[in-house]
């Protein structure tokens, strides 16, 4: 078992472990049935290419919330999060072969709040290559 993440055990610079998350097209599809997002341009070839796009692109919130997850399997606890925020700066791609697209996510404390016994993560998201999501932060409530 992990050890438990602590604001005194925590400092600037802690690198979170990082992750490899796959996503496939059928990956995209239960996404689509939880969200209710059923948006042509994340399961349907044709209709994303035909609106400039290169091919199907994963949702940007599952994009958001897989990158999350790295913080919330660090902290152990969903609800230590009390802010989270990102911009969108490239699709993931998602191609139709069995490989699909990889989501690589680093993350590491940004900083520091004694007084409100928070610490920012500062999350790298990229695929491909290209990062796709940019200013990508949590704070996180520590005990």
């Amino acid at each position: 078992m992990a050890e438990t993440v602590t604001y005194d055990t925590v400092s600037v610079g802690d690198e979170l472990p990082a992750r490899d998350i796959p996503v496939t097209r059928a990956t995209l599809v239960r996404y689509a049935g939880a969200s209710g997002d059923f948006n042509p341009i994340h399961w349907n070839e044709r209709f994303a290419k035909s609106v400039g796009l290169p091919d199907v692109i994963a949702h940007g919130m599952f994009t958001m919330a897989v990158a999350a997850r790295v913080v919330t399997d660090w902290t152990g606890d969903p609800g230590a999060v009390v802010d989270y925020g990102v911009r969108f700066t490239k699709p993931v791609v998602v191609p139709d072969d069995d490989k699909g697209a990889v989501v690589q996510v680093s993350a590491k404390v940004g900083a520091k709040n004694d007084e409100a016994r928070t610490v920012r993560v500062d999350l790298t998201v990229t695929s491909e290559g290209q990062k796709v999501l940019g200013m990508a932060k949590a704070t996180v409530r520590l005990h």
